[in-house]
């Protein structure tokens, strides 16, 4: 019998989920499906729309949504995007839409009447468009300004000031007219109706200040639904990642102050901050300039970097926007970086053991293979370098910065940009012709494990002190000609390594830094090298090329005309394996 009670109550239980669960998707599916419609009628140039996917289960994974923890779209920010077409009435069934931004566009067409339905829109921006018609001025819209609506010439309406074809125009209020004299017994009407009068003007002119503080006191929220400074608005969430207030960061680095830079670099300064919360963070400080539309770009980017969670990529906690500053906050990891560890540790924090450099550099690998091959678009770095690799509490490698790479479509095999990096790790081809790729962060890794083998520097001018190279790589390969191992590997290490494992380190940093982008291997390509697999194949095949165009006098590259490569190339057997 319980048995039997027990079977109806789970029947009754999957019963309800199975008929709940359908109406949270019907939900979700029609905010979608009304965003989706949206974007049907837009003209989208700059493809700031490509992420809203009518086959997901709900939109809050596009860019410019907002979802609360309900899953329902609380805000739309498409401002200064340059789309062009014409809202849709559907936009009305995102009930609990409270955030809605379409400024700076070239929208045409009506105000759909169905979004004066949304009972809970609380910010409303369609300036500087092309809207036509008539302004609604019931249900939710008859809390907004002019301002909301600025610069739309065709909009007509009480808002805007501008009467309607075939309507009326506004006339002012009529003046006050006396009520009719009240005959009255003794003759003394006429007395009576001028103290009356009197009576009513003094009336009026004392009420006047109470109604007009009546009147500012019922319009002032109208303004606050509008002109929302940034810096105010530290509630709004992007999916995982938080939007802090300048005022939150500013406490949290004592007005960031100089005694908490963590580093400087070509983006920014780095920030150390503890949070309201007790937790520590890197607050990074960007210091490029502000171009119009530089918003919606700042937000499209972090938004995409969020996106990107791997256990050796640092995770974006945050970021803060306001007109005059952009800043990203990320974990504070307490070990530092690479470079830190191996040439400005203080002499009581022991060396990193060889051991742990060959985790880092596996480690790091597996970081860049992610962002090449399981980002979307595809994330190329452009910087790669000890200083950009970061350590967590258990010196596991993370790697920093990808945040402010140039994101690349994935349809295109190359982006074009200015010359992002630093000296002694950029690729030849890239600083040549200002073309990067997933190879361009091969490169860079390349020089990465160098400097994780060596504890030397990419570039130093102090080599010049001994008549060795400035460039790392020229020096790696120069030992290596005169088969100087012991040279190479880092002192600090004090011969604790394994020497079979270096020369295969080696061989993968040399792979990596080929002169001709089409040579290098794939960062997937080299976490399997690095895990065991391949790297004796690949280096035969190399070392086979090579002998070959030695044999015949061929030129080191077909596309040589286009390769930068100041290093000497080695001959086959220089290059077989350190001794």
């Amino acid at each position: 019998m319980e048995m039997e009670l027990y079977k109806v109550l789970a029947l009754g239980f999957v019963s309800l989920i199975l008929l709940v669960r359908p109406l949270w998707l019907v939900s979700a599916n029609m905010e979608g499906d009304a965003l989706h419609s949206l974007r049907t009628s837009l003209q989208d140039p700059n493809n700031v729309l490509q992420s809203w996917d009518p086959t997901l289960v709900n939109p809050c994974t596009w860019f410019h949504v907002t979802c609360n923890n309900d899953n329902s779209v609380i805000r739309v920010d498409l401002g200064n995007a340059a789309l062009s077409g014409t809202l849709v009435p559907q936009l009305g069934l995102l009930k609990n839409l409270q955030y809605l931004r379409l400024n700076n566009n070239s929208l045409a067409g009506p105000i759909p009447m169905s979004l004066t339905n949304i009972s809970s829109l609380q910010v409303l921006d369609l300036s500087n468009n092309h809207l036509s018609g008539m302004v609604p001025d019931n249900g939710s819209f008859s809390l907004f300004t002019p301002i909301s609506f600025a610069n739309n010439l065709d909009l007509c309406g009480p808002v805007t000031g501008r009467p309607c074809p075939g309507s009326p125009p506004f006339s002012p209020p009529p003046p006050f007219v006396p009520p009719p004299p009240i005959s009255s017994p003794g003759g003394n009407s006429a007395t009576g109706a001028i103290a009356g009068g009197v009576a009513a003007g003094a009336a009026l002119l004392f009420a006047a200040p109470a109604i007009a503080f009546a009147w500012w006191r019922r319009r002032k929220p109208q303004e606050v639904f509008f002109d929302v400074p940034a810096e105010e608005d530290p509630e709004v969430h992007l999916g995982q990642l938080k939007r802090f207030s300048l005022r939150e960061l500013q406490v949290a680095t004592d007005s960031f102050s100089n005694k908490n830079i963590l580093g400087r670099g070509g983006f920014g300064k780095v920030y150390k901050g503890r949070l309201a919360d007790g937790s520590l963070v890197a607050v990074k400080r960007l210091k490029e300039e502000r171009t119009p539309g530089g918003e919606l770009q700042f937000q499209t980017e972090v938004e995409m970097i969020s996106m990107a969670v791997h256990r050796n990529l640092l995770r974006l906690r945050g970021f803060c926007m306001t007109p005059t500053e952009r800043l990203l906050v990320y974990p504070y990891m307490a070990n530092g970086s690479v470079a830190s560890c191996l040439r400005e540790r203080p002499p009581s924090q022991p060396p990193l053991d060889w051991r742990t450099r060959k985790r880092i550099a596996l480690g790091s690998a597996r970081g860049l293979s992610y962002l090449h091959d399981h980002c979307d678009p595809k994330i190329i770095h452009r910087d790669v370098k000890a200083a950009n690799i970061l350590l967590d509490e258990e010196f596991e490698a993370v790697v920093g910065d990808f945040g402010l790479a140039k994101l690349m479509d994935y349809k295109d095999t190359h982006v074009t940009t200015a010359v992002r990096g630093t000296i002694g790790h950029i690729a030849p081809e890239y600083l040549s012709t200002g073309k990067s790729s997933e190879k361009t962060d091969v490169f860079g890794y390349g020089i990465m494990l160098l400097e994780l083998i060596t504890g030397q520097r990419a570039f130093d001018l102090a080599r010049l002190a001994n008549d060795d190279d400035v460039m790392l790589l020229d020096w790696v390969k120069g030992l290596l000609k005169e088969k100087k191992l012991e040279m190479l590997v880092d002192p600090d290490l004090q011969n604790n390594y394994v020497e079979s494992e270096v020369e295969q380190l080696i061989q993968v940093a040399l792979l990596c830094t080929q002169g001709s982008p089409m040579d290098r291997p794939k960062m997937s390509e080299v976490v399997r090298m690095l895990e065991g697999d391949g790297l004796a194949e690949r280096w035969d095949e190399w070392q086979k090329v090579e002998i070959l165009r030695q044999e015949i006098d061929l030129s080191p590259h077909p596309n040589s005309d286009w390769i930068v490569d100041s290093t000497e190339n080695l001959h086959a057997v220089e290059l077989s394996g350190p001794r």
